[in-house]
């Protein structure tokens, strides 16, 4: 498999260039075709005669938020020519952020987002977005941390590997970067409590998995008193990776989020970026 359509969420936070740069460079490096999703922030549930109804400030708001979103757009048209992506589109949506990328992700091999800053809350938007995106677009989120600059990744690749069904489709989805990696290094951390998932040598079956798809791995199964979550965000650092691949755990329910602890701890504490899948 590869990447033939990656979606990138466009607005207009400080973090949208780089991200988009991010997007850009994945879709040249797969000759893949990027898309660039701008919601206005309106519900498709709203109908225009609502609008209307609500009076000219109503109205008067709501083509202030399309033309955000069109800004938005030109921004990402720019970024994705100057970077050199093969073939690119802007999209622009009515809907709101979070319901308008999920259904947008539905059509793309793997959607780009930001990690949520909480120092730069972008007005009208939901800062739930990336947990949002997870829990309801049945496609892997690729993450770029808000600290740091990062324009490429997956050099050293970290898999955590926990025997899940999450955990299985996220590897199966970062399979084009982690073929492309130098360095994979697969982490089990206290294997010994999950009786039953592991088999004789933990790791090795999912490493003998990925060999055969021809990537570079190497196993690491290694006791931690830390919770599972700092533990990879500690190995990260001492490593150097620079991406980390796992499954997103949690429950999506109408605008409940349930997120497991681990996910909870990598979405708020990320350093590197991060291909999660639900």
């Amino acid at each position: 498999m590869t990447y033939r359509t990656i979606l990138v969420h466009a607005d207009l936070s400080r973090h949208a260039p780089q991200r988009i740069r991010f997007a850009a460079t994945l879709a040249r490096t797969f000759d893949a075709h990027l898309v660039g999703g701008a919601m206005t922030g309106v519900s498709r549930f709203l109908m225009p005669a609502s609008i209307a109804m609500g009076g000219p400030m109503i109205a008067e708001q709501v083509d202030l938020m399309r033309e955000s979103a069109e800004r938005a757009l030109a921004q990402f048209d720019t970024l994705a020519d100057q970077t050199g992506a093969p073939s690119f589109e802007r999209r622009l949506v009515r809907d709101e952020f979070d319901g308008g990328m999920a259904l947008q992700a539905r059509y793309a091999d793997l959607v780009v987002l930001s990690q949520t800053d909480p120092d730069n809350p972008v007005p009208g938007d939901w800062n739930d977005l990336p947990e949002y995106v997870l829990l309801n677009a049945v496609r892997p989120v690729l993450l770029v941390p808000y600290a740091g600059d990062w324009e490429h990744t997956g050099s050293h690749a970290l898999v955590a590997w926990d025997g899940s069904d999450e955990a299985t489709r996220a590897v199966t989805a970062a399979l084009p970067l982690l073929k492309l990696a130098a360095r994979v290094t697969v982490v089990v951390f206290n294997p010994q409590s999950r009786w039953g998932t592991h088999g004789e040598q933990p790791g090795a079956d999912l490493a003998l998995y990925l060999s055969r798809h021809g990537v570079k791995v190497e196993v690491s199964a290694q006791p931690t008193a830390l919770d599972a979550g700092n533990a990879l965000l500690s190995l990260a650092a001492d490593t150097g990776a620079d991406l980390l691949v796992m499954g997103a755990y949690g429950h999506a329910r109408l605008r409940e989020m349930l997120l497991g602890g681990v996910t909870a701890t990598i979405l708020r504490d990320m350093t590197l970026p991060v291909l999660m899948a639900h």
